[in-house]
């Protein structure tokens, strides 16, 4: 079970460096005036997906993190 929470921590870590790294990268695009509308919206699209992966990674490691907390079930054949 460690494992897996520590598994979970790096995804979490991962995620939140992505959602970093990308809206960080648009607010600094955004605001750019040299830059044109086709690159905006190019890296709008890709913003957008890297940000959703990033959620999605996200929750499944948070699930991964809850079902790591939860004790062993016991065996009830014996």
């Amino acid at each position: 079970m460690k494992r897996q929470r520590t598994r979970a921590n790096l995804i979490l870590a991962a995620s939140g460096w992505t959602l970093y790294v990308w809206i960080t990268r648009m607010w600094n695009i955004a605001r750019d005036p040299s830059t044109s509308a086709g690159f905006k919206a190019v890296h709008a699209v890709i913003a957008v997906i890297s940000v959703a992966f990033a959620v999605v990674l996200a929750v499944v490691a948070l699930r991964m993190r809850r079902e790591a907390a939860q004790p062993a079930p016991e065996d009830s054949r014996i």
